[in-house]
């Protein structure tokens, strides 16, 4: 399996794969209602940042991928899906990985992310990295805003978190 940037040609299959990850997220209690995928513009957004990875299948097949950009001197991790039929097989670690090390290598102060506090491949996979929790009222105004945009989106608000990870 290989990871490398991907580009504007693999926004299709990239969505696609967030699609299909999304059912795995609802069977976790972690989402509700109609499935959704990140928009041209957030991917782009990734794109422009540098910080679009993707892991490839031997055909060359787009099965998982990351996506971030930097804000405020902090990378911002904003995607991570894994197609279901390759879950359970590290990508999704080695797809953070390859973003946190970029971000450490362009001397970033840390990474944050929100995400959903109860699912096992969500808070709990992120601690395993080393992201710790932060308290709502301790988040700053961007994170209390993504918090919030995710709620008005339908994601219970009981459920959301922000994390971060000091590098």
């Amino acid at each position: 399996m290989l990871i490398k940037q991907a580009s504007r040609d693999h926004f299709c299959a990239l969505r696609t794969i967030e699609l299909a990850s999304f059912e795995t997220l609802r069977d976790a209690h972690a989402v509700s209602g109609e499935p959704s995928a990140s928009s041209d513009e957030e991917l782009q957004q990734y794109l422009d940042h540098g910080f679009l990875y993707a892991v490839f299948d031997e055909n060359g097949v787009p099965v998982g991928y990351g996506g971030a950009y930097v804000t405020e001197g902090w990378l911002h991790i904003g995607e991570i899906d894994v197609h279901p039929s390759w879950q359970q097989k590290g990508l999704g670690r080695r797809l953070m990985e390859t973003l946190l090390s970029e971000g450490r290598s362009r001397q970033l102060g840390g990474a944050t992310l929100t995400t959903d506090r109860f699912a096992p491949f969500n808070a709990p996979f992120y601690t395993s990295l080393g992201f710790q929790l932060i308290a709502r009222d301790k988040c700053s105004p961007r994170l209390r805003s993504v918090l919030r945009s995710e709620v008005e989106k339908g994601a219970d608000p009981l459920r959301r978190v922000a994390m971060v990870l000091m590098f």
